[in-house]
């Protein structure tokens, strides 16, 4: 990313906090910047047509922006809908701060459905890879999430808790 893509970027975030929604018109008028809004309208629109996001990079300015309060509590879910006649099915591992959920990774899936274990294992072995496993407390799921080889996969892994398990799954 070039020093014009984090600026942006920053820029971006925050309009996203602030306005709390994605609508490009809206995040225009939460940018903090001295230029008209149709200017950053086409600013967010150019971004969002012509560049490919790394998603560990996100991973890592999101995990970045959050206090240093390790471990962190996991949230996996999963999300899907209907655009037009597409299936959008999207696998979210996030990060649950003061009751909010920041999603840190995803995995788009090409169907409609449940998700598989394999990709479960992704996203955790993802994240350990980038922020080591000593930063997770617990991964809460819900009873989509089950499976006795995903359940082994959890309970091999090496989460340092205080007085706890070495993993755990709270199935909500």
């Amino acid at each position: 990313m070039n020093l014009a893509h984090i600026k942006f970027f920053g820029l971006f975030i925050s309009a996203l906090c602030k306005v709390q929604t994605v609508c490009f018109e809206k995040l225009a008028y939460g940018f903090d910047s001295s230029v008209k809004t149709e200017s950053s309208l086409r600013r967010i629109q150019r971004f969002i047509s012509e560049y490919s996001l790394n998603s560990e990079l996100a991973a890592r300015f999101i995990f970045a922006l959050l206090p240093q309060e390790q471990p962190y509590r996991l949230v996996l879910d999963r999300t899907n809908w209907k655009f037009g006649t597409k299936n959008i099915n999207i696998l979210t591992l996030g990060i649950v701060y003061k009751g909010v959920a920041f999603p840190i990774m995803f995995h788009i899936m090409p169907k409609f459905g449940n998700s598989c274990m394999q990709k479960r294992i992704d996203l955790m072995e993802r994240f350990i890879r980038l922020f080591g496993s000593q930063s997770i407390e617990y991964l809460l799921a819900d009873r989509e999430f089950v499976g006795d080889k995903w359940l082994e996969y959890l309970n091999r892994l090496t989460i340092n808790m205080e007085g706890g398990p070495k993993a755990c799954l709270n199935m909500v």
